[in-house]
Formats: C-alpha cells, structure tokens, sequence
C-alpha cells in the first residue's frame, strides 16, 4: 500500500495572538491525536524547507508579499481578523514548504496520497491580499507549484471548509486548468461562493460553489459529493487532487453551524480517494485550514489522515451524530443540481464498487 506522506511546521507556536480561535493548541492536539493513532508509524514523515519567494509569486502579487513582510516585521494586524507576530511571515514560509514538500512527495510517486499539518490556513488569502486568518494561499500555491514543477496539467481543488474558499476561488476564476469545488455555510463569512459563481472567461464552469444552510448534516453533504459533483470531478479528469481540509464544519465547532460529524468528514474523504483513484492514480494532496473546537479538529485530522492511508480502515468517533434532526435541504440541492449542467463529455466512468448505494435525503 503506498505511503500517506505527512508534514508538519513545527515552527508554527510563534504566530500567536492571545485569546485569538486561530491558535497554536489546535495542531498541536492534532499532532497529539496523530501520535496516538495506529496509523502513525506507517505515515512517510517529511521534514520540508521553508517555501522561496517564488513559490509565494506562483499565485500571490509581490506587493502582497512585501506587505506581509512588513506587517509581521511590525506584529501589525492585515484586518480585523488577521493577526501576524515578528516571526509570522517566516513561519508562513514554513506552512507553504511543507504543503510543496508533501505535493513532492505525492507527484514524484514517493507517496499516494498526503496531508499537510500546518498554520496558518491559507484559502482566505486572495492573490492580492490576505484575510480571515490566512496569510498566503497554501492549496492554490500546491497546485500552481504541481502544474509548474511536476509536469501536472489539471488540478482539482475541493474544500470542504465551513467557510467558502474566496482565496482560492480567486486565483483560479478565469483558469480552465485548475477546477474549483466548495461546499460551504451560507449566509456566512466571508459571503462569497454563490451557486452562480462559475468562472470567467476561459474559467467559466470550472468553479462549482455549493452553498448550505446552517443545520446541514452528514447525509446531505454526503448527496451532494456523491451525486452532485462527482460526476463534474471524473469528467474533468484531473491529474492531482488538492483537498483543503477544514473541520470547522463539525457540529462541535466554535465558528460554524454545520452539523457534521467525524464520520461524516471520514465519508467525505472517502468518496474525494475514490475520484482519486479513478482519475489520477489515487494523488491527492490534503493541507488543513479551518476546525476550531481543537478536540473535534483532532478528531477529524486524524480521521483524514486514517482514510487517506487506507480507506477500508475503522474510523473512531469520539463525538458521535449531533443530537437532533438535520435540517431538511433535500428540495435546495435539486435546485443546486439543476444550476449545474451535465458534463459535456464525461471521460471517466466510475467503477461498480464505488457507485453510491442508496439515497441521501
């Protein structure tokens, strides 16, 4: 079985504002959990370098940078939610190199698939400006780095963030080589990654927002990877697949109203391997964003990091379903189906045993 690769910017204790959700508790209980997890001694454990300034300029402005730079020289804020310290920008370059060092190790063959354990998160950050926590866009600069260094044409980036992925949706808007897929909160921050939002230009139809109301649990989420936009991933037929790995949409999170759960993250995972497989040899690159409840974040991690090593392996919830009825959405994602046309020329065809069984809603 080939090796999940794993890195970790151990430097990341530094960037730190007291009493701030984004902190340093959360990875380190998420290299606890992994720690304590069977799977651990079989991880490919990667020690990366720190990314160049030309890695940061595959996707973001140099003027972008060098306010970075200057910010965190200063400990200053890049908005009202966005804190740096002295050695943030550092540790930033910290984050990005071991996000490119696991994309390596996944596109050179060393390892199956990857998860990258870092902070800070990045799909906030736009090409022009950083926000929601995120100092540098790390999905978007691993999938420019794959198409530029590892000879990869098309990627496929899914994030499964509570909140919508606008960095990341920016830098690829009017690209046709990178496809874009969220599944979000809405009406919440930072109000972006309506239905509508398709692309532009050479883009359009290569972004694919699905929008959710607080209350959503498992079993839609589920419906909506499986039926709704599986069939747009296999018929773009990526290469690489980038996962932007946010748990903040667990039930048990301090920021979201979500009602997933560790098991129902797991699911999800499972069905992104499963495109994997059917589209480009199982490469899937994962890098942590979101999850603010840090119990439920390790929980969730170390639930990724099991499936993406071998999906057929137990999943420990330590949380369970939440308690209550999920709210009822099946009505809205016909509407989201019917937003999306079919695939014009689907050139995947999924395997018997990974069609879905059974309905969602």
């Amino acid at each position: 079985m080939p090796k999940t690769a794993l890195a970790y910017n151990r430097s990341h204790r530094e960037h730190f504002s007291t009493g701030h959700v984004e902190r340093p508790k959360r990875l380190d209980a998420v290299m606890t959990r992994l720690e304590k997890n069977p799977v651990w001694h079989r991880l490919r454990r990667i020690e990366a370098e720190p990314a160049e300034i030309d890695d940061l300029i595959l996707v973001h402005s140099e003027d972008h940078i060098r306010q970075v730079r200057e910010a965190a020289a200063a400990g200053e804020r890049l908005d009202s939610d966005t804190y740096t310290t002295p050695q943030s920008f550092h540790i930033a370059l910290d984050a990005v190199g071991c996000v490119l060092a696991v994309t390596d190790a996944v596109t050179s063959g060393r390892a199956g698939t990857g998860f990258a354990v870092v902070r800070p998160p990045g799909h906030h950050a736009t090409p022009t400006h950083s926000m929601g926590f995120c100092l540098f866009s790390n999905a978007a600069i691993a999938a420019r780095w794959a198409q530029r260094y590892a000879g990869i044409e098309r990627v496929l980036i899914v994030d499964f963030d509570v909140h919508h992925g606008n960095g990341t949706q920016d830098a690829f808007f009017e690209d046709s080589s990178v496809m874009f897929m969220s599944t979000h909160q809405s009406p919440f921050y930072p109000g972006t990654g309506l239905v509508n939002e398709r692309g532009h230009g050479p883009g359009y139809g290569t972004t694919f927002n699905v929008p959710l109301p607080s209350g959503t649990g498992d079993d839609a989420i589920l419906h909506v990877y499986r039926e709704i936009l599986r069939p747009h991933a296999l018929s773009f037929d990526p290469e690489l697949i980038v996962l932007s790995a946010g748990f903040d949409a667990h039930w048990m999170d301090l920021l979201g109203g979500m009602r997933l759960s560790t098991t129902g993250y797991a699911a999800i995972v499972r069905e992104v391997k499963s495109w994997a497989r059917a589209c480009c040899d199982g490469r899937i690159v994962s890098v942590l964003e979101g999850g603010y409840h840090e119990e439920a974040l390790a929980d969730c991690a170390a639930a990724a990091v099991t499936v993406l090593h071998d999906d057929e392996a137990d999943i420990l919830d330590l949380f369970g379903r939440p308690p209550g009825a999920d709210l009822d959405v099946s009505s809205y994602l016909l509407e989201v189906a019917a937003h999306f046309e079919p695939p014009l020329s689907p050139t995947i065809q999924p395997r018997e045993s990974e069609r879905p069984t059974g309905g969602t809603e």
